[in-house]
């Protein structure tokens, strides 16, 4: 029997503090509920605590001053205020990816494919110094930063499929010089065939042999009824995410993912539409780890 996905989880890296058309800041808390409350996939996940990324963490990635201003709420964050209830929820966010790269690269008694999740959103349009789109400290090259640092890995895949360009990854990489972290993003200008060939370079890539560890951007906001994105049919989503695990299973590289964006709305003004959304990849999660997933399936 597989493994249990473990879901780097707790309640303070959720925030109701942003009041937003955004609704990522409180995501977390939402997500998870929903997960544990579907049988069919709360018996195959596992909650796991962690500690909240500290300072070294973020300042490795992001200017010391930049960090101060936004803990200390002098610098307004990526939401465009300056609350410290969610400058508190920021540490957890970021901590949360650390933990779940951390885990993939080190479980021990789990041997094979795996996969762990961090439910959290809210990274790619944070650069050095700045913040913006909703994106306040980038956890994606913080975790992989601080993998490096701890000797886990050589090269790192940023597969970013949100709706939107990751301007903050790619100036950090460049203001830092981190050749040694592959970044794809695909952003809106991508055409749906051009997206197609980016997953299957996750299947077929050589250049996959190199790479320790891959934390994919699952966003929710591809979707072609959202209102910042509209690229992706639901079917075409499923592929997407099937084809990223598929791609890292075939050559055996963990990955770590986590929710990025996604802004529809139902007519009670929930955010069903994206939690489903976020339901699918979760499960399309599960059947990678029980080896379920085409790897052939049929592209885009």
């Amino acid at each position: 029997m597989a493994h249990p996905i473990p879901v780097f989880y707790r309640k303070e890296q959720s925030s109701e503090a942003a009041v937003s058309y955004s609704p990522s800041a409180a995501k977390p808390a939402k997500v998870v509920a929903d997960w544990r409350a579907r049988p069919e996939i709360a018996e195959h996940i596992q909650i796991k605590t962690f500690k909240p990324a500290d300072n070294d963490t973020l300042c490795a990635v992001h200017d010391p001053a930049y960090v101060e201003g936004i803990l200390s709420g002098m610098i307004a964050n990526g939401f465009g205020n300056r609350s410290l209830e969610l400058a508190k929820s920021l540490r957890y966010t970021v901590g949360s990816t650390v933990a779940a790269c951390r885990h993939v690269l080190t479980a021990a008694g789990q041997p094979g494919f795996r996969i762990a999740v961090s439910p959290t959103s809210g990274f790619h349009h944070a650069g050095y110094d700045f913040g913006g789109g909703y994106c306040t400290f980038n956890g994606l090259v913080a975790a992989a930063v601080r993998m490096k640092a701890l000797g886990l890995v050589r090269r790192v895949l940023i597969a970013d499929f949100d709706a939107h360009n990751g301007n903050g990854t790619e100036n950090i990489l460049a203001k830092l010089g981190l050749d040694w972290i592959t970044h794809i993003t695909a952003g809106k200008s991508y055409r749906a065939a051009e997206q197609a060939l980016v997953c299957a370079d996750l299947l077929h890539n050589p250049d996959m042999d190199n790479i320790d560890l891959v934390i994919f951007q699952a966003g929710a906001d591809i979707h072609i009824d959202d209102p910042l994105g509209g690229l992706l049919t639901t079917e075409q989503m499923c592929q997407r995410d099937q084809q990223v695990f598929a791609g890292c299973a075939r050559h055996e590289v963990p990955v770590v993912f986590n929710l990025a964006g996604g802004y529809q709305r139902d007519k009670n003004g929930t955010i069903e539409p994206v939690l489903a959304l976020h339901r699918q990849t979760i499960q399309q999660a599960i059947m990678a780890t029980q080896g379920k997933v085409n790897g052939d399936a049929a592209r885009y």
